[in-house]
């Protein structure tokens, strides 16, 4: 075992297995309207407060968590740098966004028509309006846990969190 990921004696329990901290590209952000601020910093602080993520090379190694993640866009591929909690590097995911385009555009969509039916619609249209967010929302968390497969066993409400932090990243003004 790599002298950087040993444990002082210690085995990885589950409770190990999360993300202890999370930060975005800020470089990529060009703006953001109140909404969607709002949904950022609650998609940090649920997924710091509960989540599952188990990086599966590191606890192959012995490392078993918790991690810090960094989520960047480069060159039109979401970036996963996962590091240990006191910052030395595991591994750095690529995954190709062409299969999530449209799940992000479909949320953003319904993200607009659900503060606007909130603004003026009936209760029965924002319910409507919810339904389809949190159904474009779920089909993108499997897709995400689909593309993870092999490299990160994550459960459903951390991959729904992730979702929403990947969307603010293509965010361009």
């Amino acid at each position: 075992m790599p002298h950087s990921l040993r444990i002082c004696e210690k085995r990885a329990t589950m409770a190990d297995h999360r993300i202890s901290d999370i930060a975005l590209d800020e470089t990529t952000i060009v703006h953001r309207n109140a909404e969607i601020e709002r949904e950022r910093a609650v998609a940090i602080a649920d997924l710091i407060d509960e989540n599952s993520f188990r990086l599966l090379r590191a606890a192959e190694l012995g490392y078993g968590g918790p991690y810090r993640v960094r989520l960047a866009v480069p060159d039109g591929r979401l970036s996963l740098a996962i590091e240990t909690e006191d910052g030395r590097p595991l591994q750095t995911l690529l995954l190709g966004l062409a299969r999530f385009r449209r799940p992000i555009r479909d949320y953003f969509a319904i993200v607009e028509s659900y503060y606007k039916a909130v603004r003026k619609a009936s209760q029965h249209e924002i319910e409507t309006t919810d339904m389809a967010r949190r159904g474009v929302h779920d089909d993108a968390a499997r897709l995400l846990i689909e593309r993870l497969e092999g490299k990160v066993e994550l459960d459903f409400a951390t991959a729904r969190r992730l979702f929403t932090l990947i969307c603010v990243l293509h965010i361009k003004g």
